[in-house]
């Protein structure tokens, strides 16, 4: 593959990628809130079983918010993504006393409405990025969001881990990312191009490939519950419940799977793209390693060692399998396209995150065995069509 320099990209991709930069520090609420919730009485399986009951009611509405962005400006969408995951955070940080299980239920189903847009982030990529230059472009995609990360996560998890590490302040901490997403939506108005119907023309000759689809599909399967039966609160109730570490000990494995991430973007860029589905392959035994080496409760050193061997993985295939998805999804259903793999990945989901719950509450560690053969499948499935 050939190195892309940064003057190369399109202007309209720059700011794209900027904007992903700029709500990076916020993806720490990801990890908050399964946190706070743990912080304030529930156990692992009834957060397994609150994340499941939120997917049930997620499912159709995927499809259907894709086929109607199909003609609409798709730069609006991600503005929708947005309100709706600032108003979600309002609501968390207003969650308190008689009210707050209310509050974070109701709060949970208005993020959730915002990840049935989701679809749309990749729909926006596949028409804005250069269509021959994928692999090379995907690799600053993921690398800009790595920096912000690497800046902000560690400075918020000592904050939060060791000088404001009460329930209270965590509610402070959602109100501030909430109101924040006043910043961004005014930079997606500003900065971001549209992208209607006119943009979404696929050029002469495009066929789509039912049969190789279908492989994706199985990739999309194995890939969907190798991560879904180890989700991050698996990770927060091991670290934080077992090991006795904080949230601070958190966002240093976040850090270190930034830096591998960042390494893993550099390596994929001098992978040649006819080896393509080898290096996805190779990506998915370095998670089965990482899963292996979790499902064996390794001291905090090692679990954070393996982490970011696995993350250095992902970024590694990531660029990969993003163009072959491209590649065979046509432009003008893109939204659609990319709506139905993702209602396609949450009904896998619907027992995940209580399965995982119920493995930990077995034992912490269980959920990555579970993992572990999930991935050992798809490095086998990515090698047979390598060879294929």
């Amino acid at each position: 593959m050939i190195f892309m320099r940064w003057n190369e990209i399109p202007r309209e991709a720059k700011a794209y990628m900027l904007y992903h930069t700029l709500i990076a520090p916020g993806l720490i609420v990801w990890t908050l809130f399964p946190l706070y919730l743990m912080k304030t009485g529930y156990s692992v399986l009834e957060v397994g079983a609150f994340f499941t009951a939120i997917n049930i009611a997620s499912i159709p509405l995927t499809y259907i918010f894709g086929r109607l962005f199909n003609n609409w400006d798709i730069k609006k969408g991600l503005i929708t993504i947005d309100v709706l995951d600032g108003v979600a955070y309002v609501m968390y940080g207003l969650a308190k006393g008689a009210i707050a299980p209310l509050m974070l239920f109701a709060g949970r189903i208005v993020e959730k409405l915002s990840t049935l847009l989701y679809p749309l982030y990749q729909a926006y990529e596949q028409i804005i990025y250069p269509e021959d230059k994928y692999e090379e472009i995907f690799a600053w995609h993921l690398r800009l969001p790595e920096i912000a990360t690497l800046v902000s996560f560690p400075i918020m998890g000592y904050l939060l881990g060791y000088v404001y590490n009460k329930p209270e302040h965590y509610r402070l901490t959602f109100l501030f990312f909430g109101l924040f997403s006043v910043v961004t939506v005014t930079y997606l108005w500003l900065f971001l191009p549209p992208v209607g119907k006119e943009e979404r023309i696929n050029p002469e000759g495009f066929t789509f490939k039912v049969g190789e689809f279908k492989r994706l599909l199985v990739f999309e399967t194995l890939l969907t519950l190798a991560w879904g039966l180890a989700p991050e609160f698996i990770l927060i109730n091991y670290v934080v419940f077992v090991l006795k570490k904080t949230i601070f000990e958190i966002t240093l494995i976040a850090v270190a799977c930034s830096v591998m991430r960042i390494a893993g973007t550099y390596v994929s860029e001098r992978v040649p793209k006819e080896k393509g589905f080898y290096a996805i392959s190779l990506g998915m035994f370095l998670n089965a390693l990482y899963a292996l080496v979790m499902a064996l409760a390794p001291p905090f050193w090692l679990a954070l060692v393996v982490y970011a061997i696995g993350d250095f993985g992902n970024a590694l295939w990531f660029p990969f399998y993003r163009s072959w998805l491209f590649k065979l999804i046509p432009k003008e259903r893109t939204t659609e396209f990319h709506a139905a793999l993702s209602s396609y990945q949450r009904v896998l989901g619907l027992i995940t995150p209580i399965t995982a719950g119920a493995l930990a509450s077995i034992h912490p560690t269980l959920p990555y065995a579970a993992s572990l053969v999930a991935f050992i499948l798809a490095g086998v499935f990515l090698l047979w069509i390598a060879k294929k």
